[in-house]
């Protein structure tokens, strides 16, 4: 037998051809990465509470007329299936969602079951288990977590940054023609100071949340309500405000759409209080947030494909109607993930009915899903968060808590 010994040249020519096979078998890794580095995140946060039976009402639930009373919107809502539909004044998100590219999740809520305003948005923004845990937004080290891979910036628009984008990592913040609020601004600068106090913490919380109750008693009854980003009483209601509205979601898809521009942003909208008269008041608030979301849509162009917007608030409302014509704080409520990028399907989770039996404590719709899923379920599908950083660093102590799947 003679054995045949390799020439240098023969082993050039292979080396050659196995680092070609390798930079073959690189190209669909390095394209993958690049799809990922185009991916983008949107988290809308609206404050006061917002009722998810306004927003989506389970027109085919048979206890949904009976419990709602001269609140329900069987007649005018815009159908999604058998049981669901959307508020009236929600026609973008329903094109969307006719497109395959909006989604409602009817029963969500956080892990904490307070109905205090400024610790139900705490826990929604931090994303710990309980009140005035910990001080940076999960938001934050979602991006410091995906930082450590790629170039990830974020942006928060408003005049203050919301709590969700605070942190350890530098992030960037524009308010639409307004500078910042002192007034507004004071109350956040109160918490922050007396966070971890416990004796004064508590106090100014339930001394805020006794003010804004004050508030919504007189504002609210002619349809005012607390003013919002955008317009100030009854925004979001006139031709001005709409296109108010609509110009700051596509602002914010300007930043978005620029070379180099922020992956992540967030967004707040007030509000959404509604103890009294909340059918003018939501019919004014919920037209701001479809104009707001229609802008970030049509502003992101082919980007929209890329991008995933999740919408969010710190707690739901009372099933049954109060005696001013509006709802008491409650605990679930809908959330609404809307972008090109999501994947078609129903409702998000498991509806519990509005049988009594089914109830929270006999007022409230139950929660059927843990808020930090549905945000987990977005980040590790959409923008690959690694899964132990969303247990342990994102949100904290949280692997019971696992991610929605089949979201994107």
């Amino acid at each position: 037998m003679i054995a045949h010994v390799p020439t240098r040249r023969g082993l050039l020519a292979t080396a050659a051809g196995f680092g070609l096979c390798l930079q073959l078998l690189a190209v669909p890794a390095r394209a993958a990465d690049g799809e990922i580095n185009k991916r983008k995140m949107v988290v809308v946060i609206c404050r006061g509470g917002m009722d998810g039976l306004s927003v989506a009402p389970p027109i085919g639930d048979g206890e949904y007329r009976n419990l709602r009373g001269s609140l329900a919107l069987s007649d005018t809502a815009l159908p999604l299936d058998g049981t669901f539909a959307l508020h009236p004044q929600l026609t973008a998100v329903h094109a969307l969602a006719n497109a395959g590219q909006a989604r409602i999740v009817p029963a969500v809520a956080t892990p904490d079951r307070a109905r205090s305003h400024f610790e139900a948005q705490d826990v929604l923004e931090t994303g710990a288990a309980g009140v005035y845990s910990t001080t940076s937004g999960w938001l934050n080290r979602a991006v410091e977590t995906l930082s450590m891979h790629r170039k990830v910036d974020a942006l928060s628009i408003g005049a203050t940054a919301p709590l969700i984008l605070r942190g350890k990592v530098q992030t960037a913040s524009w308010s639409p023609g307004r500078t910042v609020d002192a007034e507004a601004r004071l109350p956040t600068l109160l918490q922050d100071l007396y966070r971890n106090d416990s004796l004064l913490g508590p106090a100014l919380a339930r001394g805020l949340a006794t003010e804004t109750m004050a508030k919504d008693a007189t504002a609210g009854l002619d349809g005012a309500g607390p003013s919002a980003m955008g317009g100030g009483k009854g925004a979001g209601g006139g031709p001005a405000q709409q296109a108010a509205a609509r110009s700051l979601g596509q602002s914010l898809a300007g930043f978005m759409r620029e070379p180099g521009g922020p992956t992540v942003a967030a967004i707040s909208l007030d509000g959404f209080d509604s103890h009294a008269n909340q059918a003018g008041l939501l019919a004014t608030r919920l037209a701001y947030l479809d104009a707001v979301l229609d802008g970030l849509n049509t502003g992101l162009g082919p980007e929209w494909k890329n991008t995933v917007v999740v919408v969010a608030t710190e707690f739901g409302r009372t099933a049954r109607a109060n005696g001013t014509g509006g709802t008491d704080h409650g605990t679930a409520s809908t959330a609404l993930l809307l972008g090109g990028a999501l994947k078609p399907g129903g409702i998000v989770g498991d509806w519990p009915t509005l049988k009594q039996q089914a109830l929270y404590e006999n007022r409230d719709v139950a929660p059927t899903l843990d808020m930090r899923s549905l945000f987990k379920g977005v980040l590790v599908e959409h923008m690959d968060v690694d899964r132990s950083a969303l247990d342990n660093i994102v949100f904290p102590n949280s692997a019971a808590a696992k991610p929605t799947s089949r979201l994107v």
